[in-house]
């Protein structure tokens, strides 16, 4: 009952409710990223796997922004990371947009994050049950470790909610995420490079042999997951 019921309707109400409270500090945000982003804009928009593999676009407050080299790449996120967007990252205030998520039915509050579309070809069957519910702004892996764990554990962890879920789960969770957030324990911006999980699954076929599913994964990308 609650998963398929009340869950939803704890997330909209929460969601408007925080949307209407915090809208002054909504707009502080926004007129001061417009000036610190150089006009390179204020919301980070980009396609999210969600809740049965349907595609959906995310929307967060932009602490980059989008400068480039001479030859047009982009600069790493350590130079582009604006000193709001630092701060708006440590405070994890950059995900504040994810509630107009919440509203369109696309996400929640509580539940496994959405990752990017790239990812879908490369999980297993067990970890693509992390998909039978909406994605959250936070779950059960961000508060056991996010950037301390391997990714083979973070995606148990959000196999492990979806089989688990329930009111006392999501409750913890918040509170865990709450108690994070105010401790800036684990929050912020990666400065030393991130692994991407495409690349940690084809590294093990690849040692597996198995350059048939790597073909495969990469063709699925190209086809439907770019």
């Amino acid at each position: 009952m609650y998963p398929k019921i009340f869950k939803r309707i704890i997330d909209f109400l929460l969601s408007f409710t925080i949307i209407v409270i915090i809208s002054p500090l909504l707009v502080f945000i926004i007129v001061w990223l417009f000036f610190a982003n150089k006009g390179d804009g204020v919301f980070f928009m980009q396609k999210r796997v969600g809740k049965k593999g349907k595609v959906f676009r995310i929307c967060k407050f932009k602490s980059m922004t989008d400068e480039v080299d001479a030859n047009g790449v982009l600069l790493p996120d350590s130079k582009r990371l604006t000193k709001v967007g630092k701060f708006i990252r440590s405070t994890s205030i950059d995900e504040l947009p994810q509630l107009l998520n919440i509203l369109k039915g696309e996400m929640s509050l509580i539940g496994p994050r959405p990752l990017p579309l790239l990812y879908y070809p490369y999980y297993n069957e067990m970890e693509l049950h992390r998909h039978d519910v909406l994605p959250g702004i936070t779950g059960w892996a961000q508060v056991n470790g996010r950037k301390k764990v391997t990714w083979a554990e973070k995606l148990t962890y959000d196999v492990d909610y979806v089989h688990n879920i329930s009111f006392a789960l999501d409750l913890k969770i918040f509170w865990l995420t709450v108690y994070k957030v105010l401790k800036r324990s684990d929050v912020g911006v990666e400065t030393s490079g991130i692994v991407n999980f495409n690349d940690v699954r084809e590294e093990e076929w690849r040692q597996q042999g198995r350059q048939d599913l790597i073909n495969h994964a990469r063709e699925e990308v190209q086809r439907n997951w770019k």
